[in-house]
């Protein structure tokens, strides 16, 4: 449908914006239902999922079933499978016998996904939004010009930004000399000629990032590893853990207190943060090789905080503290990569609808257990959500049933089968009177839902 049609096409059911993984696999659901109109709309003009770190080798920390549709409808033509199938290479991954896809594998399937839904529109910028006569209009700027686009409700997946310490000057990012996990990529040639190398971050793109610098540093290189957490901790990825990834833990962590969620949170970060175990045993091998080369050891510091950055005769100062014994110190490097992760920011079109939004006593948005944000539940939220629904919210594996959820209240009706208990284990105190039960079990949807 060409885009100079947009202020001619009648009322959408839904319009999501921003066409990441989970509002991909929103229009990827939504396609199997005929009486569901949906449009999603992308200021980019191409699909390129996290390109600052499509490093070779690196992999996804969740199988490749936490793709799209797999975990909604495992019948659907979108799945990573079926990619692999008309690709030309199922075999391949078979004999490899390797759940987890390559990260660069999972970026081709993503735009092979995209390729093959009308609904997703890239080089679709949403500049503003408002409320008239209950209806959404949004105004989206394109290479043709300015459109208004009018739904009845909305579907937000903008995505997160890279979190910068406020240590960090921003000349230093605009200079190149400080770089963002982001942007790793296209900087790493640059990154890994100089002669002094610190990378600050604890989580896989620290660990990734510092293990190719590794395996590039010469035998008198410089390179150190700085992380505030306490240690260079792996990802908590057993059975009893992956249970917590479920909607009976979301329901038990919604219906906790804001101050409860907080402090859960904080605490959590090894459950969806940490670094696969297998690249910090990869990273100690190399470590170990290059001692008994006799090269010049590297330096890792746990427990260190980045206080501030400073330039000296073009060097760059690093003001640490240990947060264990408080002392202070200065580390000098010539390239810092930031891998501090990602962080929520509000788009600038909710400025529009802002009066009709729901908000916590802070000013965060307040998520209802189905992602809406608003009273009337005609704008709902993709990965904005940690706060109130926990550390599944980032998770691929939870898109599939989040979008399921979405649908559903989309539709006003279970098209979906939603999963309401899978676990063996119980979260919480029990409820007067009930009768937990003792296996996971679903609910039982009309007759006509997906299975």
């Amino acid at each position: 449908m060409s885009i100079k049609n947009l202020n001619h096409e009648p009322v959408w059911d839904a319009v999501g914006i921003g066409a990441g993984p989970f509002n991909l696999g929103f229009a990827a659901l939504a396609s199997s239902v005929q009486d569901l109109r949906v449009l999603v709309l992308e200021s980019a003009d191409e699909l390129a999922w996290h390109p600052g770190m499509m490093l070779d080798g690196a992999h996804l920390q969740v199988p490749f079933m936490a793709d799209l549709v797999t975990m909604a409808d495992p019948t659907n033509p979108l799945s990573f499978l079926n990619h692999l199938k008309e690709t030309g290479r199922i075999y391949p991954f078979y004999i490899r016998e390797n759940f987890y896809p390559l990260r660069e594998e999972y970026n081709n399937y993503l735009r092979w996904a995209a390729a093959k839904l009308p609904s997703v529109r890239f080089g679709h910028h949403v500049a503003a939004a408002r409320h008239v006569d209950g209806v959404y209009e949004l105004d989206v700027h394109t290479s043709e010009g300015a459109h208004t686009v009018r739904t009845r409700k909305l579907v937000l997946g903008t995505g997160t930004v890279p979190y910068v310490p406020a240590s960090v000057p921003e000349q230093l990012l605009a200079s190149g000399q400080v770089v963002h996990s982001s942007g790793y990529r296209e900087a790493s040639e640059r990154v890994a000629a100089s002669g002094r190398i610190a990378v600050v971050g604890s989580g896989q793109s620290a660990a990734e990032i510092f293990a190719d610098l590794l395996g590039r540093l010469p035998a008198d290189g410089q390179l150190e590893w700085v992380t505030r957490s306490a240690r260079f901790f792996p990802l908590e990825y057993t059975k009893l853990t992956l249970e917590m990834t479920s909607p009976e833990y979301i329901d038990h962590f919604h219906g906790l207190p804001q101050g409860t969620r907080d402090r859960l949170s904080a605490s959590q970060k090894g459950l969806y943060k940490g670094i696969n175990a297998d690249l910090i045993d990869e990273i100690h091998e190399m470590l170990y090789r290059r001692s008994v080369s006799g090269h010049r050891p590297v330096t890792l510091r746990a427990a260190t905080a980045l206080e501030s950055v400073s330039t000296c005769d073009g060097s760059l100062g690093l003001g640490l503290r240990n947060q264990d014994d408080g002392g202070a110190f200065t580390t000098h490097a010539d390239s810092l990569v930031l891998a501090t992760g990602y962080g929520y920011r509000e788009p600038a079109f909710l400025a529009g609808i802002d009066q009709r939004l729901n908000r916590l006593p802070d000013g965060r948005l307040d998520v209802d257990r189905d992602y809406a944000i608003t009273p009337e539940g005609d704008v709902l939220v993709q990965n904005a959500e940690l706060h109130t629904h926990g550390f599944t919210a980032p998770d691929l594996g939870m898109g599939a049933y989040r979008n399921s959820v979405i649908i559903n209240r989309l539709l006003g009706r279970a098209h979906y089968r939603v999963e309401t208990r899978i676990g063996f284990q119980h979260f919480g105190s029990p409820a007067t009177g009930a009768n937990p039960a003792h296996s996971p079990e679903i609910e039982l949807h009309p007759e006509g839902a997906h299975a």
